[in-house]
Order: C-alpha cells, then sequence, then structure tokens
C-alpha cells in the first residue's frame, strides 16, 4: 500500500463492500512502510472481488519476485533540468529510489548517490546501459540476490532470504510462509518481544541447519556396551534431539532420526562406526512427532513405530495437536517453519502402538514391550506435557531409561547447541505444549532413574538415562552426570 493517509480505510472499504470480515490486520512501518497483511473471511465470490478490486487499485502482492539491487554514484552537469533529466530514466525503467542524497556545498559537491530496487534484471540492465551512454557512474554495489535490498522493501528482502533457505517455491507458498511469520512476530510483538529479533531467530534456524550439513557436520558420540549382545550408540548432532541406535547380532533398533536435513550426514556417520545403511535398521522407533526426532523416517524402509497422537500431530503439522495449546499461532506457525527448513520426511509407512492397559510403570501405562537380542524394553506412555504422544523406553533389568525430551542433561550441551535450542525457546515462548505436566513427567522419570539405581547398586549397575539431546547421563547427587566417554566425529577430509 501507499504510505499516505486513506490508504488502510480504502484496503478496509473494499473488504466491506463485499461483507468481507476482517480477522486480523497488522501494520509497523518501522518494519516495512508499504506493506499490511490482512486477514478476512468472505465467501469465495466475495473473496474474488475482493481481490479484484485490491489488485486493480494497486494493492494487491500476488507475487514475489528476486529484486535486485543497485547503488551508484552519478556525476550530473550543474544546470538547471539535470536533476529531472536523470530522474526520467529511471522512471522510464520502472526501478524504485530507496535512496537519493546531493548536496553542493558538502563534500562531494560533483556527484548524486543513488539506490535503486526492481524486479526486472533486463529492465536494470537496460537502464545501465542508458546511464552510462549519458553520464560518469560509479557502480558502488550491484546484487541480484536481494542480500542488500533497504529496508522500504523489508519482506521482499525477507522473501528473497526465505528462498535461499528453502529453494525455489511457488509464489502461494512463499506468500503464506511470510504472513504465518508476520503472525507469530505479531503476536510476539504483543508480548513485548523486538518484532526484529523474531525475524532473525527465523531466520537464523534454517541458516544454522544449511550451516551443519555436509563439511559442517559433526557430532558426539557415546558407545555404551549394555550385555554380551547389545551396544547402545548415541549420536549428538549439531541440532537437535539425539539420535540413539540398538545394535545386536543380526539386528539395529534406531530410536528416534534425527532433522531431515542431516539424513546423508547421518548414514556416512553411521557407516564410520559400522552400522550399515539404511536397510540394515530393522526397526525405527519414533519417541515424539518433532522434526528434530522424526523427521528423517521416511528415508527408512521400515514402518516408523510411534504413538497415534505422535501420527496426529504428523498428519495435522501442529506440534501442539492434542493438547490444550492446540490452537497456539506460534506452535502452528513453528512446525510449518521448521519442517520446511529441516527438510521434514515423515516414515512412509506408520505402526501405532496399542491403547494402554492396566499394566504400570511408575506412574506410567505400559503401551507395548520389545525385544531386541538379550534386551527387553518397556514403552511407556507420557502425559503430553512436551508433546501430545511422547513415549518413553526403559529396562529395569539393564537400567536403561530414554526419556525423549522429558528428561535432558542441559549442562552436557555445547553452547552452539544450547544457542540453537533457544531460538525454538524463544519462537513458542516454551517447548513445552503443557509445562505443568512436563514438570510431572520429569519428576516421575528421575524417582524412576533413582529407584533403578538403588535396585541395582548390589550388581554394580547404574540407571543409563538417555535423554532427548544431549548425553547419557546417571544421577550423581540428584543431578545429571555424562556417563563415560564422548568422543567428536567429523567427516572425513576428501
Amino acid at each position: 500500500m501507499p504510505d499516505e493517509p486513506g490508504s488502510l480505510e480504502r484496503a478496509a472499504d473494499i473488504i466491506k463492500r463485499y461483507d468481507g470480515n476482517i480477522n486480523r490486520i497488522q501494520y509497523d512501518r518501522r518494519i516495512d512502510p508499504c506493506t499490511v497483511f490482512y486477514e478476512v473471511t468472505a465467501s469465495d465470490e466475495a473473496y474474488a472481488r475482493i481481490t479484484g478490486d485490491l489488485e486493480r487499485v494497486g494493492y494487491l502482492q500476488t507475487s514475489l519476485k528476486p529484486v535486485s539491487f543497485l547503488k551508484f554514484f552519478v556525476h550530473l552537469p550543474h544546470k538547471s533540468g539535470s536533476l529531472c533529466t536523470f530522474l526520467n530514466y529511471i522512471s522510464v525503467s520502472g526501478a524504485n529510489i530507496g535512496y537519493i542524497d546531493f548536496d553542493d556545498s558538502g563534500r562531494y559537491p560533483d556527484r548524486l548517490t543513488v539506490s535503486l530496487n526492481q524486479d526486472n534484471p533486463a529492465a536494470i540492465e537496460h537502464l545501465l546501459d542508458e546511464l552510462k551512454s549519458r553520464y560518469q557512474l560509479e557502480i558502488l554495489e550491484y546484487d541480484t540476490t536481494g542480500r542488500h535490498l533497504d529496508d522500504t522493501i523489508f519482506y521482499v528482502r525477507l522473501a528473497q532470504e526465505f528462498r535461499d533457505l528453502i529453494g525455489e517455491s511457488e509464489n502461494e507458498y512463499l506468500l503464506s510462509f511470510l504472513a504465518d511469520t508476520n503472525h507469530i512476530a505479531q503476536e510476539l510483538t504483543n508480548r513485548g518481544n523486538d518484532p526484529r529479533k523474531v525475524f532473525d531467530s527465523v531466520l537464523l534456524t534454517g541458516r544454522t541447519l544449511r550451516a551443519t550439513t555436509g563439511a559442517g557436520f559433526y557430532a558426539d558420540v557415546q558407545k555404551l556396551a549394555v550385555t554380551k549382545e547389545i551396544t547402545v550408540y548415541c549420536f549428538q548432532p549439531p541440532c537437535g534431539g539425539s539420535i540413539y541406535v540398538i545394535a545386536a547380532p543380526g539386528e539395529t533398533l534406531m530410536i528416534d532420526t534425527g532433522y531431515g536435513i542431516y539424513h546423508a550426514d547421518i548414514m556416512k556417520m553411521f557407516a564410520r562406526f559400522g552400522i550399515g545403511t539404511e536397510r540394515t535398521v530393522s526397526r525405527v522407533i519414533i519417541s515424539h512427532a518433532d522434526a528434530d526426532h522424526c523427521g528423517g523416517g521416511g528415508f527408512f524402509p521400515v514402518p516408523g513405530i510411534m504413538h497415534s497422537g505422535t501420527r496426529d500431530i504428523i498428519k495435522t503439522n501442529n506440534r501442539a495437536c492434542g493438547s490444550r495449546n492446540e490452537h497456539s499461532v506460534l506452535e502452528a506457525f513453528y512446525t510449518k517453519m521448521i519442517n520446511c527448513f529441516s527438510q521434514f520426511n515423515s516414515s512412509k509407512e506408520i505402526a501405532c502402538l496399542p491403547p494402554a492397559g492396566t499394566k504400570m510403570r511408575s506412574i506410567f501405562p505400559v503401551l507395548d514391550t520389545i525385544r531386541i537380542g538379550d534386551l527387553e524394553l518397556e514403552i511407556l506412555e507420557g502425559f503430553g506435557g512436551h508433546t501430545f504422544g511422547q513415549i518413553y523406553l526403559f529396562s529395569a533389568e539393564e537400567g536403561l531409561l530414554f526419556t525423549a525430551d522429558a528428561v535432558i542433561n542441559f549442562s552436557s550441551l555445547t553452547k552452539e547447541r544450547a544457542d540453537y535450542s533457544s531460538l525454538a525457546d524463544f519462537l513458542v515462548t516454551s517447548v513445552n505444549v503443557d509445562s505443568e505436566l512436563a514438570r510431572k513427567e520429569r519428576r516421575a522419570l528421575l524417582e524412576l532413574a533413582a529407584e533403578t539405581d538403588r535396585a541395582l547398586a548390589p550388581e554394580g549397575k547404574r540407571c543409563r538415562i538417555c535423554g532427548g539431546h544431549g548425553t547419557i547421563s546417571v544421577l550423581e547427587n540428584g543431578k545429571l552426570a555424562t556417563c563415560g566417554e564422548v568422543i567428536r566425529y567429523t567427516p572425513l577430509e576428501n
């Protein structure tokens, strides 16, 4: 919209004319002086008329073309009409002036400084040819990626940065993604946060994931001998949840998969540790529906074993599904965003666990029991504190407790991992959809670990707590302490 009195009213009048109802409006000229977000409820016919009228008056944005940025010095003759003639070339080209500066009493009295935005690369090339043939030019910046666009077209610049993270997308998807990003910025701003921090946090999430793949990938690894037949591996990728592999003769069980964007790097890592390929993995158990725990499930040719609540979250693309925060704008956007940035690839086939029966372990219903080699694990049902459908795995005999994101050894996280995790915490205000239930589950799991420690003490064994992030740990004076050696994996040099 033009940044002038009456623009908002004119748009609202068009919407009212066809009985449209405005559900949301957001405008902040500090961010972008010419962009307003509306969400409107209307019949299909009214919607077509509203968008048609908005387009006719030049208000409706239906595409997000990459915009070129050009900044240069131009030396104009000191005579009447020189600036007017020069500006005519700019107008004819369709370029938009973002900045212009000239002062004949200043430090550089013989030059004009100009920056332009233009979404037609051919037009800006033609303009440059026109100007070079008539004036002395000094090109300061010429960028076709959108990285140097000024804040007068903030959302166009933001769209270009999203393109760099998610690849070329249809205009409809990109516009929707921008609208969703604006919506959470509006929500968090109303809670006292800086909208710039919201946009920066979204971008930093995607950039960090991209930067930690390939040559940038690494992991911290623990290898734990549990029985004569069983070895447990814990792999901590650069970002997101820990991946667990339980290896037995002729069988490999995987608990959680990491982000989809890491899959190729994870399989190279598995090969280094002798775990094999996707086809070597005989079973995949998904602890919960967050992308950093299940986003690579579709790469494995076996069903993803999970709670029905986890399946529902994956289907609805909303991590708050099934919780009292199900309609949270922040949770819905975060799920969409992280699934997009992390290249979410859900299990092609899903095997849901049976419903709870009468058997209990502590306060948790036992959904099922699985065996691998000589290890038996109970699958326990959580209460939905972190996400609905989160499950835990437990072996009383061998002292293994897989707690997903209900219990995490935060002190074992590197600064880089902690910084990345804090982005999610900021964008959704809490990574738990129900903090009260999350506290209840954590207390009960830690009590179960302490009870198991006491029961196993005569055998010289401990309860090893395999948290959703960080290291395998044990309880020491009521606090989590890393168990065993941690080694750093990095890709081999080519």
